[in-house]
């Protein structure tokens, strides 16, 4: 059984914003109700510390982000900036950390949270500031935990933050699969698929088995994190791609069967969704917890 975290300060007041912090709590609840894992048995993480922060941020940025202001550097959010809001982040990195560590003890962890991709070392930017996916697998590597970490990312926008804090970094392998013609950016990640609008369940799918097969069969990872945003989803309002409720559940097979088979412990984040009908988002970042558990079992 995998392990969760979550922690109640995921759930931020950002105001009137496409972005709905509380899908963490509502997330986590689901999973709850449907009896995969005891609310007493969830583990709440730490906030993640300034040197673990400091593995991927550069520190006029983080200095930046503790002013609690927003600075040419914080600016790119989009979001407004506050204590609340940025210990919330400090919480969710913290919250990636704790989930990497748990995955490569037992086999896989579920964080109902995280998945900020967009951060940069030195700047917030797309709902972003601090990028946890990042922070995790640098401090998964420098502390010794494992040596080589596969990102792969299935959200509907690149993650170009991640691909561009680890450009120069042969131990982390970053791919991502994603609507092309779309926020952000782009980045050169190690394995970058941009697909086009409206590929549809099986276009992707097609796509995305290669993907897998081709980070597990050339970079043999020995952690994978999954930045599973479900943003693809037909329903989303920031995405087109027209992937359905079946073809995101065949998404986190795809995604999560080979990596249990071969071995590799991965760890589950949030990451996008912004479907027009919350309990869609809710419903859908549920398919991949319940995909986690499915792929434990064999």
């Amino acid at each position: 059984m995998p392990s969760f975290v979550w922690h109640p300060d995921y759930e931020i007041d950002i105001g009137r914003h496409v972005f709905p912090t509380e899908k963490f709590r509502l997330y986590k609840d689901l999973i709850v109700a449907e009896g995969f894992v005891n609310e007493e048995d969830i583990e709440i993480p730490p906030k993640a510390t300034d040197e673990e922060l400091l593995t991927v941020l550069e520190p006029d940025y983080l200095e930046d982000l503790r002013s609690y202001a927003h600075t040419q550097r914080t600016i790119r959010s989009e979001l407004p900036i506050s204590a609340n809001i940025v210990e919330g982040c400090v919480h969710t990195a913290g919250g990636t950390i704790l989930a990497t560590q748990r995955a490569l003890e037992n086999g896989a962890a579920i964080h109902f949270g995280g998945g900020f991709h967009h951060g940069f070392a030195g700047h917030a930017e797309g709902f972003c500031y601090i990028n946890d996916v990042a922070v995790a697998a640098a401090v998964a590597i420098e502390r010794g935990w494992c040596s080589r970490v596969a990102v792969i990312d299935t959200d509907v926008h690149q993650g170009n933050g991640t691909a561009r804090v680890f450009r120069n970094e042969p131990r982390v392998y970053t791919m991502s699969i994603h609507q092309d013609l779309l926020y952000p950016k782009k980045e050169q990640g190690d394995l970058d698929i941009g697909c086009h609008e409206m590929i549809g369940d099986d276009g992707y799918c097609e796509l995305l088995t290669d993907a897998v097969v081709k980070v597990i069969d050339e970079f043999k990872p020995e952690l994978a994190i999954i930045v599973a945003g479900v943003d693809p989803y037909e329903g989303d309002r920031l995405g087109n791609l027209g992937l359905t409720f079946a073809g995101m559940k065949r998404r986190e097979h795809i995604t999560l069967k080979p990596l249990a088979r071969s071995g590799i412990p991965f760890v589950t984040v949030t990451g996008g969704g912004y479907s027009r009908d919350l309990n869609d988002t809710i419903m859908l970042h549920a398919q991949t917890a319940r995909a986690a558990v499915e792929a434990m079992e064999g």
